[in-house]
């Protein structure tokens, strides 16, 4: 009975929300002209990227117009992980004893596919001024790739730890580009080196350095709060 209230609940908060969004003058109703390519198209037209030197709208406003709020949100997952450090770190716990010990296949399958993974992260990390992608998905790759390697090399798990530092070492150089903006230009976090041509790979200004430095911070961070996951309460 629970359930079934709760589904006819959700139902209807989902059917108000979507009634309610498609009378907002912010969501134009369908057949009307496209708001986003609208103001792609104004971007531009208006040669706004070379104030942020990124091909992508998306990546200008998140890491350009807006970065200082970006910057935020990575704060907000560092709070996260110090929370889950400061519940799971106990000196009562301990590692998780696996059930199975890795062998050669295993160890030799999950390194080529943590090599796989690693360069897609880079990948997307170092395309985010060109296409949609950046930081925080290339981040949350890499965090993944860890876990498979914890997960499949005894050896590893005694190293995970050392990511603490580049989570701390990939923050301050965030704050230190920002600082740096704010010195050679005009605000915090804003651009100060050359644009480039748009749509080539070496252009963005620091977009691409803000984007692999959060990308580094994210997937640093993630691995920290799996690392403080994986671990149980020491029976006496």
């Amino acid at each position: 009975m629970k359930k079934l209230v709760g589904f006819v609940v959700s139902l209807a908060l989902a059917l108000v929300i979507i009634l309610t969004l498609n009378e907002s003058a912010l969501f134009p109703a369908f057949g009307e002209v496209d708001l986003a390519e609208r103001i792609s198209s104004q971007y531009f037209n208006l040669a706004q990227f070379e104030a942020v030197g990124s091909a992508n709208i998306v990546t200008a406003i998140l890491a350009g117009y807006r970065g200082l709020d970006t910057l935020g949100e990575v704060t907000v997952l560092f709070i996260s992980s110090i929370g889950v450090a400061f519940i799971m770190a106990e000196q009562t716990r301990k590692r998780i004893e696996l059930d199975y010990k890795a062998n050669f296949m295993l160890r030799t399958g999950s390194r080529l596919i943590v090599s796989l993974i690693l360069v897609t992260s880079f990948y997307i990390i170092l395309h985010g001024h060109l296409s949609p992608g950046g930081g925080f998905p290339g981040g949350t790759m890499i965090a993944s790739a860890i876990l498979l390697l914890y997960l499949a090399d005894e050896e590893f798990r005694s190293n995970i730890r050392g990511f603490k530092i580049l989570e701390s070492l990939a923050g301050t150089f965030i704050v230190v580009t920002g600082l740096l903006g704010l010195i050679f230009a005009s605000a915090f976090l804003e651009n100060f080196l050359p644009s480039g041509t748009i749509g080539e790979l070496v252009s963005g200004g620091i977009i691409p350095i803000i984007y692999i430095l959060i990308g580094l911070k994210v997937g640093s961070e993630i691995s920290g709060i799996i690392d403080h996951f994986l671990s149980e309460e020491e029976t006496v």
